[in-house]
């Protein structure tokens, strides 16, 4: 695969944007819809509802934030933002739970630019290897920082392991396997090693 970003890349990357996105922003637009209809009869759960779904859909977008955009590199962002945005997410489905210290010392790995974007996009990956539910965990590995991930049929799926080595050809990529290829250029881009363990869902970052 190439190391560059190509048009069939930002077109799977917006598709699995808009995905994730879809469901929320939907539910927000028919709670308002069903509140038009209903009037002073639809209830608080009408509202919980939008409530609801606007802080899923807001989540998800801070997290696209740190992870694709730009200011995800920015050396302000600490380990304990990307914990309060990975919260954000998992709090509302109740099927995910976070169990490490985002004010753990990771080592050197995480004084490089950009290990924040790295982190939020092992822990991304990590949720994406847990289909019903788990714990993630952070630790220190020597010179690495370990993202894994534990949970019933927990690890990647599809392409993801050769997706996050960049060994896959372009036209098998799918839209489940995007995030694996974004993490993996934007770890060779910022000077980074993001790799899967075999077997199972862990992901060491290390700094180049």
């Amino acid at each position: 695969m190439s190391d560059t970003i190509t048009i069939s890349m930002l077109e799977l990357l917006s598709s699995k944007i808009c995905h994730d996105l879809i469901n929320p922003i939907g539910a927000v637009n028919n709670g308002i819809e069903f509140m038009e209809d209903m009037g002073p009869d639809a209830g608080p759960e009408a509202r919980e509802l939008i409530a609801y779904s606007a802080l899923q859909a807001t989540a998800k977008l801070q997290a696209f934030r740190y992870a694709y955009g730009v200011g995800g590199a920015d050396g302000n962002i600490k380990p304990v933002d990307i914990a309060k945005v990975i919260e954000s997410i998992v709090s509302l489905d109740k099927k995910i739970k976070q169990d490490w210290n985002p004010a753990d010392n990771f080592g050197a790995t995480a004084q490089k630019p950009g290990f924040c974007k790295m982190l939020i996009c092992a822990l991304m990956l990590a949720m994406e290897s847990l289909p019903k539910g788990g714990t993630l965990h952070v630790k220190t590995d020597g010179d690495s920082v370990v993202v894994s991930a534990n949970g019933t049929d927990a690890g990647l799926r599809g392409h993801g392991e050769d997706a996050l080595k960049l060994a896959i050809p372009l036209e098998k990529v799918e839209p489940k396997d995007v995030h694996a290829c974004m993490t993996g250029l934007l770890a060779k881009h910022h000077g980074f090693s993001v790799s899967a363990t075999l077997g199972k869902p862990e992901f060491r970052i290390t700094a180049l």
